[in-house]
């Protein structure tokens, strides 16, 4: 899968390198734009952390056309006024007018060296914001960041790491002469592929894979929760059959108007009144006169 991510990545990517002071990333961030440059990509590289000279050695000089430093690490914070970029410089906007400088007739390659140097100058949820920004801008084809983790929190990285479609991060071997690479990508329809990897670097920055240390797996999306029928598997049954709801519909309700009632109140003469009343089995009915004791 290294390999693969090396070859060129769909649009609208985000790539993260995850490296720590034991086990750098550089290497691996050159090899990706040299790739890059032999596809006959338009490059640009934020450098905040490495020399121009130092990102150009072992570069095909032939490409160089097509790469586009934009200086940050002689002024990162712009303290001299010494750089063409920095870091409170990034924003959609101004990448967008960095990259319109530059004659190009297709969307362009974006690499930040690195991520670090932004997470730890400017709150990490401006610079989130602003990835997700320059992601959904259209200029940008792919993003690609080196993230030095033991640099830090664990919920920082994580914070960063989660917006990225394919996170790649780098261990050391033993030997010394391999790297272990963890790569997981987040596919468009939800699937989590994971692959654990022992590769080396050659001078001439080509990536080679020599063993697989985990086989392909796939983690499927969570499927919808499906609401439980609060009626199935019950000793009784909720439902009428038409026998029953034709049943029901026949019995009278109650404190219902009779039809005797509805005929004395609507053929009442004028002026004239009657009271109706019903008695009911349950009434308490006394036949003597309450009024017996009365001289009247």
């Amino acid at each position: 899968m290294l390999l693969d991510v090396l070859q060129g990545a769909e649009a609208g990517s985000f790539i993260i390198f995850r490296d720590s002071a034991g086990c750098p990333g550089r290497c691996l961030l050159k090899s990706y734009v040299h790739a890059a440059l032999k596809r006959e990509e338009e490059v640009h590289v934020l450098e905040f952390e490495a020399s121009e000279e130092e990102l150009l050695t072992g570069l095909d000089v032939h490409c160089a056309q097509r790469l586009h430093i934009h200086g940050g690490f002689a002024d990162p914070l712009g303290w001299i006024k010494r750089s063409s970029f920095t870091v409170h410089q990034f924003t959609s906007q101004s990448i967008s007018t960095l990259l319109s400088s530059q004659p190009q007739s297709k969307s362009a390659l974006l690499v930040i060296d690195s991520l670090s140097w932004l997470v730890r100058h400017l709150d990490p949820v401006v610079v989130c914001k602003r990835l997700q920004e320059i992601k959904r801008g259209g200029a940008v084809k792919t993003i690609i960041g080196l993230l030095h983790t033991d640099l830090h929190q664990i919920s920082v990285v994580g914070s960063v790491c989660h917006l990225a479609s394919t996170v790649i991060s780098l261990e050391p071997r033993t030997n010394g002469q391999w790297v272990l690479a963890k790569t997981t990508k987040r596919t468009k329809s939800g699937k989590v592929l994971q692959e654990e990897e022992l590769f080396s670097i050659q001078e001439n920055l080509a990536v080679t894979v020599h063993s697989k240390v985990s086989h392909t797996t796939q983690t499927q999306p969570e499927a919808d929760s499906v609401e439980a029928d609060p009626a199935a598997n019950l000793t009784f049954n909720l439902h009428l059959s038409e026998m029953e709801r034709e049943a029901k519909e026949k019995v009278a309700l109650p404190f219902v108007f009779s039809q005797e009632k509805k005929s004395a109140l609507l053929n009442a003469g004028q002026g004239a009144g009657r009271i109706l009343y019903e008695p009911d089995a349950n009434d308490d009915f006394d036949q003597e006169d309450p009024d017996e004791d009365l001289d009247v």
